[in-house]
């Protein structure tokens, strides 16, 4: 059980998969711009990152390994995910609509996420089992929706600040993101 706890503190705190390992940056940028949206891309991506680590988990262990094709892991993970982010986005279209409409095309953007492949070759990488590895991915995805939410709502605080022109729209987001960044990095003496 305490092997668990440190690897869901691990993943979601000390290796922020955004902004310690800099994967998903593009829906972390993209769609922080207000926390409601924020948010349905978190829970969106928790979603499709824990069960793409089960089902690549489960995949690997029980399919690749026996038939010792395990280099074909990378092809084999990235078609899982894209059809569990397909599975997300009909679910999302049918019965939440303003969300579906309010993540626009970055929903789309979650199979290309490197941040869920880089937690299922993770999970390889670092030989967990299934229940380790469904761990790691939702606290991994958790991470993530602890760090873009908290960077919407700095976006939505920013709107009435005045920022000297240089600094408006991107620039300050990356400047936001860069100092949240070295805020994380204080989380490393936890483990």
């Amino acid at each position: 059980m305490s092997d668990l706890i440190l690897i869901a503190i691990g993943s979601a705190l000390v290796s922020n998969v955004v902004l310690s390992q800099f994967l998903g940056l593009c829906p972390f940028l993209g769609v922080s711009k207000k926390v409601e949206t924020a948010a349905g891309m978190g829970t969106a991506v928790i979603f499709v990152i824990t069960l793409s680590s089960f089902v690549c988990s489960v995949i690997y262990k029980y399919i690749l390994t026996p038939l010792d094709i395990t280099y074909l892991q990378t092809i084999v993970f990235i078609l899982l995910i894209a059809a569990l982010v397909q599975f997300v986005e009909m679910f999302l279209k049918k019965y939440m609509p303003p969300l579906y409409e309010s993540l626009g095309v970055y929903l789309p953007l979650i199979t290309t996420n490197c941040a869920v492949l880089g937690v299922a070759l993770t999970n390889v990488q670092k030989s967990y089992g299934i229940l380790e590895s469904v761990v790691n991915g939702f606290a991994t995805a958790f991470g993530f929706t602890i760090s873009i939410i908290i960077l919407a709502g700095i976006r939505e605080k920013m709107e009435y600040n005045d920022i000297p022109a240089p600094f408006k729209g991107m620039p300050i987001v990356l400047v936001t993101a860069g100092l949240m960044a070295i805020a994380f990095c204080g989380f490393s003496g936890l483990l």
